[in-house]
């Protein structure tokens, strides 16, 4: 999830398959909900193939570093 000036802008780690999956919204949780209706969607159309993951990654951290 990431914060901006004008809304938040969601996306999932680990969706396989065709497209990008991305949710926006003014408020954290309008955020949320449309990305979980853009998960869904894409689910329902490429299969619950998309949902598994090859990758090794156990958890995924966001971190903010400057330089």
């Amino acid at each position: 999830m990431e914060k901006h000036p004008d809304g938040y802008v969601a996306y999932p780690l680990g969706i396989q398959g065709q497209g990008v999956v991305v949710g926006e919204g003014d408020t954290y949780e309008e955020a949320l909900n449309d990305v979980r209706s853009a998960i869904l969607f894409h689910v329902e159309t490429f299969g619950e193939s998309v949902l598994k993951s090859e990758s090794s990654i156990l958890e995924a951290f966001v971190t903010e570093a400057s330089i």
